[in-house]
Protein backbone atom coordinates (compact mmCIF):
# COMPACT_ATOMS: atom_id res chain seq x y z
CA UNK A 1 0.00 0.00 0.00
CA UNK A 2 1.27 3.68 -0.72
CA UNK A 3 1.22 6.78 0.99
CA UNK A 4 -1.47 8.39 -1.94
CA UNK A 5 -3.51 5.02 -0.84
CA UNK A 6 -3.70 5.91 2.72
CA UNK A 7 -4.38 9.64 2.44
CA UNK A 8 -6.86 8.72 0.04
CA UNK A 9 -8.66 6.79 2.81
CA UNK A 10 -7.83 9.42 5.47
CA UNK A 11 -10.83 11.96 4.68
CA UNK A 12 -13.82 9.52 4.58
CA UNK A 13 -12.31 7.50 7.42
CA UNK A 14 -12.09 10.56 9.84
CA UNK A 15 -15.32 12.18 8.25
CA UNK A 16 -17.30 8.35 9.71
CA UNK A 17 -15.00 7.99 13.16
CA UNK A 18 -16.36 11.64 13.76
CA UNK A 19 -19.86 11.08 12.73
CA UNK A 20 -19.76 7.62 14.71
CA UNK A 21 -19.66 9.75 17.80
CA UNK A 22 -21.94 12.20 16.96
CA UNK A 23 -19.33 15.16 17.11
CA UNK A 24 -19.31 18.24 15.39
CA UNK A 25 -16.84 19.92 14.44
CA UNK A 26 -16.85 22.46 17.43
CA UNK A 27 -16.92 20.02 19.53
CA UNK A 28 -13.79 17.69 18.05
CA UNK A 29 -11.66 21.36 17.92
CA UNK A 30 -12.49 21.13 21.67
CA UNK A 31 -11.33 18.05 22.43
CA UNK A 32 -8.18 18.28 20.08
CA UNK A 33 -7.10 21.57 19.73
CA UNK A 34 -7.35 21.25 15.91
CA UNK A 35 -9.02 24.02 14.42
CA UNK A 36 -12.63 22.71 13.06
CA UNK A 37 -11.77 24.78 9.68
CA UNK A 38 -8.53 22.05 9.46
CA UNK A 39 -10.98 19.31 10.56
CA UNK A 40 -13.53 20.30 7.90
CA UNK A 41 -10.05 20.67 5.16
CA UNK A 42 -9.14 17.30 6.13
CA UNK A 43 -12.60 15.49 5.65
CA UNK A 44 -13.00 17.26 2.43
CA UNK A 45 -9.10 15.73 1.50
CA UNK A 46 -7.92 19.35 0.83
CA UNK A 47 -5.42 19.58 3.71
CA UNK A 48 -2.60 16.81 4.39
CA UNK A 49 -2.53 16.88 8.31
CA UNK A 50 0.88 16.35 9.98
CA UNK A 51 1.25 13.35 12.40
CA UNK A 52 0.66 15.64 15.18
CA UNK A 53 -2.60 16.82 14.24
CA UNK A 54 -3.55 13.59 13.39
CA UNK A 55 -2.77 11.98 16.59
CA UNK A 56 -4.52 14.79 18.54
CA UNK A 57 -7.87 13.66 16.12
CA UNK A 58 -7.33 9.97 17.04
CA UNK A 59 -7.16 10.80 20.30
CA UNK A 60 -10.02 12.85 20.47
CA UNK A 61 -12.30 10.70 18.45
CA UNK A 62 -10.93 7.60 20.46
CA UNK A 63 -10.09 5.52 17.88
CA UNK A 64 -7.13 3.60 16.89
CA UNK A 65 -4.41 5.60 14.97
CA UNK A 66 -3.21 2.84 12.48
CA UNK A 67 -6.51 1.39 11.93
CA UNK A 68 -7.85 5.32 11.15
CA UNK A 69 -4.74 4.96 8.85
CA UNK A 70 -3.67 1.50 7.40
CA UNK A 71 -5.70 -1.78 6.57
CA UNK A 72 -8.72 -3.03 7.93
CA UNK A 73 -7.23 -6.34 9.64
CA UNK A 74 -8.92 -8.69 12.47
CA UNK A 75 -6.52 -9.45 15.26
CA UNK A 76 -5.98 -11.56 17.87
CA UNK A 77 -7.12 -9.25 20.91
CA UNK A 78 -9.77 -7.90 23.18
CA UNK A 79 -10.37 -4.78 22.90
CA UNK A 80 -11.48 -3.15 26.04
CA UNK A 81 -13.12 0.30 26.07
CA UNK A 82 -13.37 1.87 29.86
CA UNK A 83 -16.95 3.60 31.01
CA UNK A 84 -15.55 6.38 30.92
CA UNK A 85 -13.81 6.59 26.96
CA UNK A 86 -17.34 5.59 25.32
CA UNK A 87 -18.65 8.51 23.97
CA UNK A 88 -21.83 9.85 25.14
CA UNK A 89 -24.17 12.53 23.94
CA UNK A 90 -26.36 13.80 26.80
CA UNK A 91 -29.41 15.25 25.46
CA UNK A 92 -30.29 16.97 28.66
CA UNK A 93 -33.18 18.98 27.16
CA UNK A 94 -34.61 15.69 25.89
CA UNK A 95 -34.06 13.81 28.77
CA UNK A 96 -32.14 11.10 27.34
CA UNK A 97 -28.06 10.40 27.44
CA UNK A 98 -26.78 8.06 24.52
CA UNK A 99 -23.90 6.32 24.73
CA UNK A 100 -22.44 4.89 21.54
CA UNK A 101 -20.80 1.02 22.38
CA UNK A 102 -20.60 0.00 18.60
CA UNK A 103 -17.11 1.06 17.08
CA UNK A 104 -16.51 3.97 14.51
CA UNK A 105 -16.07 1.57 12.16
CA UNK A 106 -19.38 0.09 11.68
CA UNK A 107 -20.98 3.08 11.11
CA UNK A 108 -23.54 3.02 8.53
CA UNK A 109 -23.88 -0.81 8.81
CA UNK A 110 -24.56 -1.87 12.39
CA UNK A 111 -24.27 0.87 15.37
CA UNK A 112 -25.04 -0.18 19.19
CA UNK A 113 -26.36 2.54 21.65
CA UNK A 114 -26.98 2.53 25.39
CA UNK A 115 -29.96 4.61 26.12
CA UNK A 116 -30.30 6.05 29.25
CA UNK A 117 -33.90 8.32 30.22
CA UNK A 118 -35.13 10.40 32.72
CA UNK A 119 -38.58 10.15 33.69
CA UNK A 120 -40.23 11.18 30.69
CA UNK A 121 -37.39 11.25 28.68
CA UNK A 122 -37.48 10.92 24.75
CA UNK A 123 -35.67 10.52 21.95
CA UNK A 124 -37.46 11.83 18.73
CA UNK A 125 -35.53 10.69 15.44
CA UNK A 126 -36.17 12.12 11.92
CA UNK A 127 -36.14 9.31 9.24
CA UNK A 128 -32.71 7.01 8.82
CA UNK A 129 -31.59 5.85 5.51
CA UNK A 130 -34.31 3.81 3.50
CA UNK A 131 -34.66 -0.20 4.56
CA UNK A 132 -32.97 0.96 8.48
CA UNK A 133 -34.55 -0.58 11.16
CA UNK A 134 -34.18 -0.64 14.58
CA UNK A 135 -34.36 -3.16 17.67
CA UNK A 136 -34.67 -1.93 21.23
CA UNK A 137 -34.11 -3.48 24.39
CA UNK A 138 -35.46 -2.75 27.52
CA UNK A 139 -33.03 -3.13 30.20
CA UNK A 140 -35.13 -1.18 33.00
CA UNK A 141 -38.56 0.51 33.39
CA UNK A 142 -40.61 1.14 30.53
CA UNK A 143 -40.81 2.64 27.25
CA UNK A 144 -43.43 4.00 24.26
CA UNK A 145 -42.17 3.33 20.80
CA UNK A 146 -43.55 4.99 17.87
CA UNK A 147 -42.53 4.14 14.43
CA UNK A 148 -44.57 5.98 12.02
CA UNK A 149 -48.13 5.45 13.00
CA UNK A 150 -47.16 2.35 14.43
CA UNK A 151 -47.37 1.73 18.41
CA UNK A 152 -45.99 -0.27 21.18
CA UNK A 153 -44.39 -0.21 24.55
CA UNK A 154 -42.07 -2.51 26.39
CA UNK A 155 -40.59 -3.25 29.39
CA UNK A 156 -37.42 -4.53 31.20
CA UNK A 157 -36.14 -8.11 28.96
CA UNK A 158 -38.85 -6.92 26.19
CA UNK A 159 -37.44 -6.30 22.74
CA UNK A 160 -39.32 -3.77 19.95
CA UNK A 161 -38.43 -4.66 16.21
CA UNK A 162 -39.79 -1.71 13.86
CA UNK A 163 -39.02 0.61 11.05
CA UNK A 164 -36.75 3.61 11.39
CA UNK A 165 -36.80 4.78 7.71
CA UNK A 166 -40.07 6.55 9.05
CA UNK A 167 -40.30 9.16 11.99
CA UNK A 168 -39.83 7.24 15.23
CA UNK A 169 -39.42 8.04 18.79
CA UNK A 170 -38.78 5.76 22.50
CA UNK A 171 -40.15 7.60 25.37
CA UNK A 172 -39.69 6.63 29.15
CA UNK A 173 -42.95 6.27 31.21
CA UNK A 174 -43.75 5.97 34.16
CA UNK A 175 -40.08 7.26 35.55
CA UNK A 176 -36.51 6.79 34.06
CA UNK A 177 -35.46 4.30 31.97
CA UNK A 178 -32.61 2.27 29.99
CA UNK A 179 -32.06 0.49 26.80
CA UNK A 180 -29.81 -0.64 24.02
CA UNK A 181 -30.61 0.04 20.95
CA UNK A 182 -29.29 -1.77 17.61
CA UNK A 183 -29.47 0.45 14.35
CA UNK A 184 -29.07 -2.14 11.29
CA UNK A 185 -29.37 -0.85 8.02
CA UNK A 186 -30.25 -3.31 5.27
Amino acid sequence: MTDSDILARLPDRLKKARRAQGLSLEAVEKLSGVSRSMVSQIERGESNPTVATLLNLTRALNVDFAGLLGEEVAEDRVEIQKEHQTPALDRAGDGCKIRILSPPQDTGRFEVYELIFSEGGKLVSKPHERGTREQLVAEEGTLHVTSGVAKGEISKGDTARYAADVPHTIEAVNGPARAILMVVKF
